[in-house]
């Protein structure tokens, strides 16, 4: 029986690996600087409840019995622990083994998801789509799918029992050159690791990999289509507004109140298809269309495909609502962490509320902080209403390597001194005193969000703002 351990185990990504290579009889080890954090349990027991020891990052795996391959990620640097005890033991990079997963024995489809923003979501949609359907598909995805969340599954991997396998294929490391699916679904071209222009690149490389057809969104087709070089690949553009030249596309998307006063979103596909979407913002409507396109690239029937798109139980910590506050304001989760994701996050929020927004953002890292900063401050500006308020938390830090330039603080300076309105943006370097700032601020229709990537104690700080 094949042993992998591996490196940080906790990782949205790495996590879901290691259920798939449980799944198929292997044994799995896996260590985690921060396995012992309560914020982190709903990770770590599902893997435990699949039989998967937990260790501290420290070495000690060694004593479960040496590993035939130590699985790793980008972010493992070379001093780390367990390299240093494994000297010797085979280095697997998870890119590697993913596309070694996805190369196995037996009738196999593999419909990869990539773009900027959106792809963890639309991951999860294009599988619920097919589930829908009646396909039975197997998925693998950077974020917690709630309908398959069980106390054996972290909600990021399902096995499936039919042909088709949905993943999520990443960008930030450029990884997703490694794979060859047969269908791809690329969404977009976002600032949250590499410029455009090096972007086109690689998602043109990504695409001359596909073996049977793509759905591309309309930027990224032309910023692609002077670099692929694969002929037999069927490809469908589609686009988030109603221009012409497309070959489907969002041609109205609108929000509609019932008697009740709750907002309900709709969309219109190609000006025939009206779609009552499950979830709202015009970036859902885009979603929701990327996976029409591609059931239909697949053979399913327009009806059944249509039919398939109203049920999305979503995924955690996107536009999650995490409760309401003692005063009544709604308060949400969010995984927004670039200038695109936080912009299409603001923007749904801010058509479903009628007083004030009050968003909270952490960065992820340091480094994203510094090579968005400007982009974010553009999409900001273009979006907050002189009533809102933007508050920012100091960037997350996992360990490792960091240059910890620039802080937030310094960030939030510099923006204060261009001319904004002087309470628009806020460094907030203390959570508890934050928390009692905005709900002593906060009143009947406002709405209240906590965004950023990586830490999953945001999930338990956005709770804290809420009645309980």
């Amino acid at each position: 029986m094949r042993h992998l351990h591996f490196i940080g185990i906790g990782g949205i990504g790495m996590s879901g690996l290691a259920a798939w290579c449980r799944a198929l009889g292997m044994k799995v080890t896996g260590s985690d600087r921060a396995a012992a954090k309560a914020e982190n349990a709903a990770i770590f027991t599902p893997l435990k409840n699949q039989g998967i020891s937990i260790f501290p990052q420290d070495g000690s795996y060694i004593a479960a019995g040496v590993p035939d391959a130590l699985v790793y990620s980008t972010a493992i640097e070379e001093d780390n622990p367990d390299f240093l005890a494994g000297e010797g033991i085979k280095r697997l990079h998870r890119s590697a083994l993913l596309a070694e997963l996805l190369s196995g024995p037996g009738e196999f489809c593999g419909i990869a998801v990539a773009g900027s923003c959106g792809k963890s979501t639309v991951t999860a949609y294009m599988a619920e789509a097919l589930a829908n359907c009646g396909a039975e598909p197997g998925f693998l995805n950077g974020a917690v799918s709630k309908r398959f969340v069980s106390e054996n599954s972290v909600g990021n991997f399902h096995r499936g029992a039919g042909k088709y396998f949905v993943f999520e294929a990443d960008e930030s490391d450029k990884s997703l050159v490694n794979y060859a699916p047969d269908y791809a679904i690329l969404l977009n071209m976002g600032t949250d690791h590499y410029s455009k222009e090096e972007l086109a690149q690689v998602f043109a490389a990504f695409l001359n990999h596909v073996r049977k057809g793509a759905v591309v969104e309309r930027e990224v087709w032309e910023a692609v289509r002077d670099l692929l070089d694969n002929p037999g690949l069927h490809l469908q553009v589609f686009d988030r507004s109603d221009r012409p030249g497309s070959d489907c596309r969002v041609s109205a998307y609108r929000l509609e109140e019932d008697p009740s006063g709750r907002l309900s979103p709709h969309a219109v596909f190609d000006g025939k298809f009206d779609v009552a979407l499950p979830a709202p913002g015009a970036h859902s409507a885009a979603n929701a269309l990327a996976v029409f396109a591609m059931l239909k690239m697949l053979g399913f029937e327009e009806g059944t495909a249509l039919k398939a798109l109203e049920r999305f139980d979503g995924i955690r910590r996107r536009n999650d609502l995490a409760g309401f506050s003692v005063s009544g304001v709604p308060v949400y989760d969010d995984y927004a962490h670039n200038p695109e994701k936080i912009g299409s996050c603001l923007t749904t929020l801010g058509e479903m509320t009628r007083g004030r927004l009050f968003a909270v953002f952490q960065p992820h890292g340091f480094g994203p902080l510094g090579f968005f900063r400007d982009e974010l401050f553009a999409m900001l500006e273009s979006i907050l209403r002189p009533e809102d308020r933007f508050f920012m938390l100091p960037p997350y830090y996992a360990g490792g390597t960091s240059p910890f330039k620039p802080t937030s603080e310094e960030v939030i300076a510099d923006w204060r001194s261009r001319p904004v309105p002087p309470e628009r943006y806020s460094f907030a370097g203390d959570r508890e005193e934050l928390r009692k700032t905005i709900l002593e601020a906060s009143r009947p229709g406002d709405t209240i969000v906590i965004m950023g990537a990586r830490d999953n104690s945001l999930s338990f700080y956005a709770r804290s703002f809420c009645r309980h």
